[in-house]
C-alpha cells in the first residue's frame, strides 16, 4: 500500500507540474490583460477596498435600500477569505520555499499583485450576471456569467458545465476540502501529538454542524472567525520576525534574488531552478488567493452589495491580504529562521519555525491558526461545490454532497501529505482553465462596466450620494 501511495504521488505529481507549466502563462497573460483593460484598477483602489472591508468588519451600516443578496458583502467578502486564507498560506508557502526555493516567494507576489485585477473582474461579473435558485437564494459564479455573459451562447453551454464538473472535483479532492483537512490533522498531531484519526473525527464533526445551515450561517461564522485567525497569526507572527530583524533584509535580497538566479545550498544538497521558483511561486499562490480559478466570485455573487464594482474592488482588497500580507509573513518568518532547509515541509515547517522564537505559544499558534484557517476554507468551499452541484443537478442535490463531503473531509485528515496537495494542484488547474477562456472572452465587458462607472463616480462615496440612483 505505501508503494502503491508513493507511485501515485511521482505520477500526480509529474501531471500537476506538465499542466502548471503551461497554465502559469495563462495565469500571468489574464492578470495582466485585466490590469491593462482595467486601467491598473487594482493599484488605483485599492485604498477603496480597504475602507469597504473596515467598514464591514466595524459593521458600520450602508445608505441606502435593502438590497438583493443572500448575505451582506462584508459576508460574502469573509466567505471568499475563508476559503483563501487557508492552509495554503501556513503550509503550502513552505511548500513552495521547500520545492521551488526563496525565489518562489516573489513569483507569489507577482501572482498576488496581477491576480487582484483578475479578482476584481471575478467578482464583478459574477454579481452582474447572477440568477436566482427556485426558492429565491442567489445563483452564481463562472458558470453564470459563462452562461449569461458570453455572446457565443455554445460556447457558454460547454464551459459553464465543464466549470461546474471541474469545481466539483476540486472542493471534493483537492484544495477546499482534502487538503485542509489534511493540514490540519498534520499540524495537531506533529505539535501536540493527537492522533490523526482523533483530529478527523473533531474537524468533520465540527464541518457538518455549520454546513447544515447554508450560506446564511457559513457567512456568519466566517466574519467572525476570519478577521480573529489573521490578527492572530500576525500577531504572534510580528514577534517572531521582530526577533530576527536584522537578517530580514537579507531575506529580501534572497527572494529578489533568486527569482531570477538558480539557488545552491551549501555543498550543493540542495539546489533550485528560476524554473522551479516560477512554477511553485504561481503554483502556490494560486493555491492561495485563488485569483483566476473561478471560486471567489461563487461567493462574491451572493453579496448584498451596491453594485458590480463595488464588489470586484472588495475582491482586490482579499487577494491583498491573502497573499501579500498573510504569505508574506509565513515565507518571511520561514526564511528568517533559517529552517527552512532543514528537512521540514508543509505545516510543520512553519510550527517549527514560529516554535523556535516563542516556543509552545508559537506552535500552539500555528496549530490553532492550521485549525482556524482550514476550518474556514473547509466551509468555504463546501459553499462554492454545492453552487456548482446544484447547477449541474438541481437544488436537490445538496443533501447527498453534504454527505460525499463531510465523509472526504474526514478521508483527507489522514492520507499523505503530498498526495493531496498534487491533486489539489491538477484539480485547481482544470478548474481554473475554462474559467480564464472566458475571463479573457468577457475582458471587454469588464473594462466597459469599469470605464462607465468611474466615469460617473469618481470615488466610491460618490455613488451613495447620486440622487438618481
Amino acid at each position: 500500500m505505501h508503494s502503491f501511495l508513493e507511485n501515485a504521488t511521482l505520477w500526480v505529481d509529474h501531471t500537476a507540474s506538465n499542466i502548471w507549466s503551461i497554465l502559469l502563462f495563462a495565469l500571468l497573460a489574464v492578470g495582466l490583460l485585466m490590469t491593462i483593460r482595467t486601467r491598473f484598477v487594482q493599484f488605483r483602489k485599492l485604498g477603496e477596498g480597504f475602507k469597504m472591508m473596515f467598514a464591514g468588519l466595524l459593521h458600520k451600516k450602508s445608505s441606502g435600500q435593502k438590497r438583493e443578496g443572500d448575505v451582506t458583502a462584508f459576508q460574502a467578502l469573509s466567505t471568499a477569505l475563508a476559503a483563501t486564507v487557508g492552509n495554503g498560506n501556513i503550509g503550502g508557502v513552505a511548500t513552495a520555499l521547500v520545492m521551488g526555493g526563496p525565489g518562489a516567494i516573489f513569483w507569489m507576489w507577482v501572482c498576488g499583485f496581477l491576480g487582484m485585477a483578475t479578482k476584481y473582474a471575478e467578482a464583478l461579473l459574477g454579481v452582474k450576471f447572477r440568477e436566482h435558485y427556485p426558492d429565491g437564494s442567489i445563483a452564481g459564479g463562472p458558470m453564470y456569467y459563462m452562461k449569461n455573459g458570453l455572446s457565443n451562447k455554445k460556447l457558454g453551454a460547454v464551459l459553464a458545465p465543464v466549470f461546474a464538473v471541474c469545481g466539483a472535483l476540486a472542493t471534493l479532492f483537492g484544495t477546499g476540502n482534502m487538503m485542509q483537512a489534511n493540514q490540519m490533522a498534520l499540524s495537531f498531531n506533529s505539535q501536540f501529538g493527537v492522533p490523526k484519526l482523533a483530529s478527523a473525527i473533531v474537524i468533520t464533526f465540527l464541518v457538518a454542524i455549520v454546513i447544515i445551515g447554508g450560506i446564511k450561517r457559513i457567512g456568519a461564522v466566517a466574519e467572525v472567525l476570519v478577521p480573529v485567525m489573521i490578527f492572530l497569526y500576525l500577531a504572534v507572527g510580528t514577534v517572531v520576525i521582530l526577533t530576527h530583524i536584522s537578517v530580514v533584509p537579507s531575506v529580501f535580497a534572497l527572494i529578489f534574488k533568486h527569482a531570477f538566479t538558480p539557488y545552491a545550498a551549501a555543498g550543493g544538497a540542495i539546489g533550485f531552478t528560476v524554473k522551479s521558483a516560477l512554477q511553485f511561486g504561481f503554483r502556490r499562490g494560486l493555491l492561495t488567493n485563488e485569483a483566476g480559478l473561478g471560486s471567489a466570485p461563487i461567493a462574491h455573487a451572493a453579496a448584498q452589495t451596491k453594485s458590480p464594482v463595488h464588489q470586484g474592488i472588495l475582491g482586490i482588497a482579499e487577494v491583498f491580504v491573502d497573499t501579500i500580507v498573510v504569505c508574506s509573513f509565513t515565507a518571511i518568518i520561514n526564511l528568517s529562521t533559517g529552517l527552512w532547509d532543514k528537512g521540514f515541509n508543509g505545516t510543520q515547517l512553519t510550527a517549527e519555525s514560529f516554535k523556535s522564537v516563542a516556543g509552545f505559544l508559537g506552535s500552539g499558534t500555528v496549530a490553532l491558526a492550521s485549525f482556524f484557517f482550514g476550518f474556514t476554507t473547509l466551509i468555504g468551499w463546501y459553499y462554492y461545490g454545492e453552487q456548482c452541484m446544484k447547477f449541474l443537478f438541481g437544488i436537490k442535490v445538496t443533501l447527498p454532497y453534504r454527505l460525499v463531503y463531510v465523509g472526504l473531509c474526514f478521508a483527507g485528515a489522514i492520507i499523505s501529505l503530498e498526495l493531496v496537495f498534487y491533486v489539489g494542484d491538477i484539480a485547481n488547474a482544470l478548474m481554473a482553465i475554462p474559467n480564464l477562456i472566458a475571463l479573457t472572452l468577457l475582458s471587454g465587458v469588464v473594462a466597459k462596466t469599469t470605464k462607465e462607472f468611474f466615469k460617473k463616480y469618481k470615488r466610491l462615496e460618490d455613488f451613495d450620494k447620486d440622487p438618481a440612483r
